[in-house]
């Protein structure tokens, strides 16, 4: 019997590693984004961040931000897409995400677009034009 407590024990303590992402994973049918993030984010929580903005501005995504006390299972920074995690601090992409990444994904999921881009979009393109004139040097 002691032999079966332990292993139960042990079960219990696992647990958590296969809780996948915290809270919900759909929201009417739709995927939902989660960012688990340190306290306080730090540099790849807020890139993150502001990859999920950048899309919230093309398409029609419910995101989720939480901080990581209350994801405890979860290696903070992570980036989940619905139950599937996209990255995590010390694994898949040391929990950092890039655009074109996260817009494959969401593209293949068929996730519905927004009918005009944010305003967002719209500073991105003058954002990249000053940052590729500062590294041409004109």
């Amino acid at each position: 019997m002691n032999r079966l407590a332990r292993l139960l024990a042990l079960a219990l303590l696992a647990a958590p590693a296969f809780a996948g992402p915290p809270g919900n994973t759909l929201i009417e049918g739709q995927k939902v984004l989660t960012l688990v993030v340190r306290e306080p984010p730090a540099l790849r929580c807020n890139n993150n961040m502001q990859i999920a903005a950048e899309l919230n501005n093309l398409y029609k995504i419910p995101i989720i931000v939480l901080p990581a006390s209350l994801a405890p299972w979860s290696k903070a920074p992570a980036v989940y897409y619905g139950e599937q995690l996209i990255a995590e601090d010390g694994g898949d992409f040391n929990g950092i995400v890039g655009f074109a990444q996260m817009v494959d994904v969401i593209e293949i999921e068929g996730a519905p677009k927004q009918e005009r881009g944010g305003r967002l979009t719209e500073v991105k393109k003058e954002h990249e034009a000053l940052k590729a004139a500062i590294k041409g040097g004109n």
